[in-house]
């Protein structure tokens, strides 16, 4: 599951809508749809992204959070530590290596508390 995949799917069944009315609606077909709703498909295209803001008549703020979710559903990151500290390097390959046996708290914890120190240093 991906964050985007997630507000999507919430999105949709408040609105009564199935996958197949939907992707219709929007002119893709309900495979994509699913494989979105469900973490195998990551980061939409920014024209995707303006259909579904507009179908559900997302407005201001809730679009910028909306954007942000559709940012971070990336399936498929790529750290790129060449230019950083070995520890930084280490820290990246052992959240690779352990990641899947992190729980969702553990997992939010985790991106808060490096959240925090990322804004502590600029």
């Amino acid at each position: 599951m991906t964050p985007f995949g997630v507000k999507m799917r919430q999105l949709r069944e408040e609105k009564g809508l199935n996958q197949k009315q939907m992707a219709k609606d929007l002119g893709v077909s309900a495979a994509y749809l699913s494989a979105l709703e469900h973490g195998h498909r990551g980061v939409p295209s920014w024209q995707f992204l303006q259909r579904v803001i507009g179908y559900f008549n997302i407005i201001w703020d809730e679009a910028e959070e909306f954007q942000h979710l559709a940012a971070m559903s990336d399936t498929r990151v790529t750290v790129d530590t060449a230019e950083l500290s070995v520890e930084a390097t280490s820290m990246a390959n052992t959240l690779a290596k352990e990641v899947s046996k992190l729980t969702p708290v553990d997992c939010a914890e985790l991106e808060e508390l490096v959240r925090l120190k990322a804004k502590k240093s600029i």
